[in-house]
């Protein structure tokens, strides 16, 4: 009688044990893999409800209406905000590209007006950066001044901020993340713990191309590839589980090999 290609029982006999263990192992890792996968979906989706709530919200006037902890995090929350752009301070975040060129982003806090606390704008990008010293124009604006815009997270990354820090005797002009926290040591008002990317400014529905450029924020609403992931780890699952069964009922029925 012929032996069927997906028995079990040589899965468990003395030649396969340990095998058998590894495989399922590694089935499981693969199956934990995909499920992982879908619950990074979960997670996007929620987020996406999230920024589109945000998205449809009126814009927050920051003058009036102080952020609460739920709003600090708001990423793409539309803000108002009325105040002094403090140029001496400016920062310039450094390596960043527009339409494939090379240059940075005008980073300065606003003293917002009737308060005594300040926020970082994202002015916009220059180009430039090139030169090993470069002396890049300022762009002051002079007077109380109306910014609209979109609140961003700060993008402190763990463990790449330096020891020392900055202070106001000795800042620190040139940067590679937005780093609230960092950039608040070499200012002497308090920073809200988020920054501000200012918005295009249009005419007539058309935008005002005037250096710096303001870049609108590019929002993603889509699943992502999470779901596709995860077919591909439950596929590979599979496939190492009855490639595995075929092949060693396939070397059990050839019997053991001769020297």
């Amino acid at each position: 009688m012929k032996r069927a290609l997906f028995s079990l029982s040589p899965l468990l006999s003395r030649r396969w044990w340990w095998t058998t263990l590894l495989v399922i192992a590694g089935i499981i890792l693969l199956a934990w893999l995909g499920f992982w996968q879908l619950d990074r979906l979960e997670q996007r989706r929620a987020d996406n409800v999230l920024i589109e709530a945000q998205l449809s919200a009126p814009p927050l006037d920051l003058n009036t209406t102080p952020p609460t902890e739920a709003e600090h995090g708001a990423r793409y929350r539309e803000v108002v905000v009325t105040g002094t752009l403090d140029i001496s301070r400016q920062v310039f975040l450094v390596q960043q590209r527009y339409n494939e060129r090379l240059g940075q982003h005008l980073i300065a806090p606003l003293q917002i007006a009737g308060t005594n606390q300040a926020v970082l704008i994202d002015r916009g990008w220059i180009p430039g950066g090139d030169d090993n010293s470069p002396e890049w124009p300022d762009f002051p604006v002079s007077g109380e001044v109306v910014i609209k815009g979109f609140i961003q997270p700060t993008e402190t990354l763990s463990g790449q901020r330096d020891a020392s820090l900055p202070s106001p005797d000795n800042p620190q002009k040139e940067w590679f993340r937005v780093d609230v926290e960092a950039i608040q040591a070499q200012v002497p008002y308090a920073l809200l713990p988020f920054y501000i990317l200012q918005a295009p400014e249009t005419n007539n529905n058309l935008v005002i191309e005037d250096l710096p450029y303001r870049i609108a924020p590019e929002i993603d609403l889509s699943d992502g590839p999470h779901l596709s992931y995860a077919l591909q780890w439950f596929t590979f699952s599979l496939m190492l589980g009855f490639g595995y069964i075929y092949f060693v009922n396939k070397e059990s029925a050839a019997g053991p090999r001769k020297h």
